[in-house]
């Protein structure tokens, strides 16, 4: 069981201690950095901080002390020639059966969304998924990143656009999550590593799906059947689906679960066939966030909002949902948790479980923590700044 929480939020980063008088909050690091995610790489315990600079762009931070003194790591960049098929925001005039020209551009790094580690065999190997869609790879511990290419070049995407222009239909949407850095363009914000077999990874995509590589990234194939996105004339279409963020059993790998953007869905095969087991009836629809229980397969947790027109609370009142038995029944708790007033809203990479404890933190800055299992939920703290990853170190 974790006795140490970390939270990237708008304003820096928090780290949480157990104590014998309770949890309690150490003086913010990184003050007035936006940080987008955080977390200990299990291997060496080194911490990870993916932060926004307001003047310099995306960094990555790297503390080897427990978060006693930080160091900047080498800043991941695009190489010359990678370009992207543009998209465009959607708007009420748009003609849908409309053809619209295919242009390009040039990527740029714009945000670090998301890091995962590599099996205990890789030892340096640390992944990053990006704005505007890529996957990047370390293998010496973050002091080089290289670009995925043939992630980047997939067919899904366009193919090669290095060598040219497209040679098949681009189908990587772009994400609102973007609009905060002046761009519609795809994001990478979940990357997962199989603890059987660390060349065993899933990376979902806003706007695409989810893909899979079997071989450590030399060859990727879309796995979304099952899927439903009920925007789309064909909500079983085999791409332009948006998942918000998948999560794997440590202990039974091949469950996955996934906070998709029409529901919540589950599979049992790692990802060959997805299932929605959303429950309207119950509330358990729409969110961000969704975490896998690490023994358990069948147990997972969301925190739910209302909807894409207003995301916020239910009712103005703030919970969370538990299943146990795969999806097919929820339970609401909201002892702790306020019930008037609350508009709260728990971002992708803001709820956490581990070892029987569950916490997340809100738009509004507050963090909660349960210690059996989410039935019963105490405040860590008011006040801070919104939270955007919350991760049990």
């Amino acid at each position: 069981m974790s006795d140490q929480i970390l939270v990237g939020t708008r304003k820096g980063t928090l780290i949480f201690d157990r104590t014998g008088a309770g949890w309690a909050a150490r003086p913010i690091a990184h003050a007035g950095m936006s940080i987008s995610y955080a977390a200990r790489d299990p291997r060496d315990g080194a911490l990870w901080v993916a932060m926004d600079h307001a003047h310099w762009g995306p960094k990555l931070s790297r503390s080897r002390d427990d978060g006693a003194t930080w160091e900047s790591s080498i800043p991941i960049g695009y190489p010359k020639g990678a370009r992207f098929v543009e998209q465009h925001l959607p708007t009420p005039e748009t003609d849908p059966g409309a053809e619209k020209p295919t242009t390009y551009k040039e990527a740029s790094l714009l945000k670090v969304w998301v890091l995962a580690f590599g099996g205990p065999d890789q030892p340096g190997t640390i992944h990053a998924g990006t704005l505007p869609g890529g996957l990047f790879t370390s293998h010496d511990g973050g002091d080089r990143w290289e670009l995925n290419r043939p992630l980047w070049d997939h067919e899904s995407r366009g193919g090669d656009l290095f060598a040219g222009d497209a040679t098949s239909k681009n189908h990587w949407g772009g994400t609102p999550a973007a609009m905060a850095y002046g761009e519609f363009v795809p994001g990478i914000h979940s990357i997962v590593v199989d603890p059987r077999d660390a060349n065993h990874i899933l990376v979902a995509v806003s706007c695409a799906g989810v893909l899979e590589t079997r071989d450590g990234g030399k060859t990727w194939q879309g796995r979304n059947r099952g899927m439903l996105n009920d925007y789309l004339p064909n909500p079983e279409a085999e791409w332009g689906h948006d998942p918000h963020f998948i999560a794997q059993c440590a202990a039974q790998p091949e469950r996955l679960w996934q906070q998709n953007h029409t529901g919540v869905f589950t599979s049992d095969d790692c990802g060959l066939r997805w299932k929605r087991v959303s429950r309207p009836d119950v509330a358990v629809h729409f969110g961000f966030p969704i975490a896998a229980d690490e023994r358990d397969g069948r147990t997972a947790w969301v925190v739910p909002a209302k909807g894409d027109d207003e995301r916020m609370t239910i009712a103005g009142g703030l919970f969370v949902a538990r299943t146990r038995d795969g999806g097919e029944t929820w339970q609401a708790f909201r002892e702790g948790l306020p019930q008037t007033n609350a508009y709260d809203v728990v971002y992708r990479h803001a709820l956490d479980a581990r070892g029987g404890r569950v916490c997340f933190g809100t738009t509004t800055g507050n963090v909660y923590l349960s210690e059996d299992g989410g039935e019963t939920w105490r405040c860590l703290g008011n006040n801070f700044p919104p939270v955007h990853s919350v991760r049990f170190s």
